[in-house]
């Protein structure tokens, strides 16, 4: 269906005064900033933030000048600045409702009791919310449902979505849970997600040269690269996905070869394997890992971002991190279904 002119322009003249009036945003769970890089572009001021993780506080100073608060839990929401939207990248967590009414009992010794307990306080006109895919029917959906309850109890409608990185223009398989509650002073009755761009795009485009990558290179364990390997990419280069080529060892988590024609596997905080946290993938005739580097840039962070930190730290906090152009691109749709100056 069409949208008629004037509600275009209407549209547009709701996102021109939100870029003008600089709305106010909090980072919660904040890690190395990837929801800030987002909104910031949008005229948004960070007025809070919080990270517990000391090496993710750092990569945050680094880039953003400031450090976040310590410790949510032990952070009072009174002393936190009043906001218009509230982010939060919050861990899942388990909640006990058998037998009980769903409210703030229900939720008390989590995480997500922090974020709640912010939003019951400040009301903020959104809540911006994103977690792993797994989080959909995690304790058979009865984590996801608390949550919705919740948030309606608080009288915020509720639409939720889980979306592929790959699908927006980024070369990585990265499935995510999307969370957005709008107040119901706002009447956002009708929220739609971005409709996938499906823009072609490889990590090769994405990659540096090999002789950045030395420490990345893997020369030990059994090497496997199938016989099909030709094949395999021409099947699968246009699907948006990992193409598997080879094996390290087992061939177990971790020592899976990828070729770069395709998209890169989920970047991860944990795992094992001699090539846990990126994969492996055979790039210019070398098998090894990606760089923090190239993991900046398929997770969407700008090319000055600074990474000061270990390899190590570098890996874990990016596969950690949001995703900054499906970010930006949700809250674009936001910014089309609402002005921060309603009620």
């Amino acid at each position: 269906m069409k949208i008629p002119h004037s509600q275009k322009n209407l549209r547009k003249t709701i996102h021109i005064e939100l870029l003008q009036n600089n709305f106010k945003f909090i980072d919660l769970f904040a890690g190395i900033g990837g929801f800030r890089i987002a909104l910031e572009k949008f005229g948004g001021k960070c007025v809070f933030s919080s990270e517990w993780d000391k090496h993710a506080q750092t990569t945050y100073k680094t880039n953003f000048g400031d450090e976040p608060k310590g410790d949510i839990t032990k952070i009072k929401e009174e002393s936190i600045p009043s906001h218009d939207v509230l982010c939060a990248g919050f861990p899942c967590q388990p909640f006990s409702i058998s037998g009980k009414k769903l409210g703030f009992q229900d939720i008390r010794g989590t995480l997500f009791f922090d974020v709640a307990r912010i939003v019951g306080f400040h009301k903020p006109k959104v809540v911006f919310l994103e977690n792993v895919k797994h989080f959909a029917t995690h304790d058979n959906g009865n984590t996801r449902q608390v949550v919705i309850d919740v948030l309606k109890s608080l009288k915020y409608d509720v639409y939720d979505n889980i979306l592929n990185t790959s699908d927006f223009g980024i070369p990585q398989s990265r499935k995510r849970y999307y969370l957005l509650a709008f107040k119901k002073n706002l009447k956002i009755k009708n929220f739609e997600f971005p409709t996938p761009t499906y823009k072609k795009v490889s990590l090769k485009e994405f990659l540096q040269t090999n002789s950045k990558a030395k420490n990345q290179e893997i020369s030990k364990g059994e090497i496997k690269i199938f016989q099909d390997m030709d094949e395999r990419i021409m099947a699968k280069k246009e699907k948006r996905s990992p193409i598997r080529i080879g094996t390290i060892n087992g061939g177990g988590q971790g020592e899976r070869i990828y070729s770069p024609e395709g998209h890169a596997i989920t970047l991860s905080a944990h795992g094992g394997g001699i090539a846990s946290k990126t994969g492996a993938y055979l790039i210019d005739g070398v098998i090894r890992k990606l760089t923090p580097s190239e993991c900046c840039q398929i997770m969407g962070f700008p090319k000055d971002f600074k990474i000061e930190v270990s390899d190590s730290q570098a890996y874990k906090q990016f596969g950690n991190s949001v995703v900054v152009p499906v970010i930006e691109q949700i809250f674009d749709k936001v910014l089309t279904s609402m002005s921060f100056n309603d009620p």
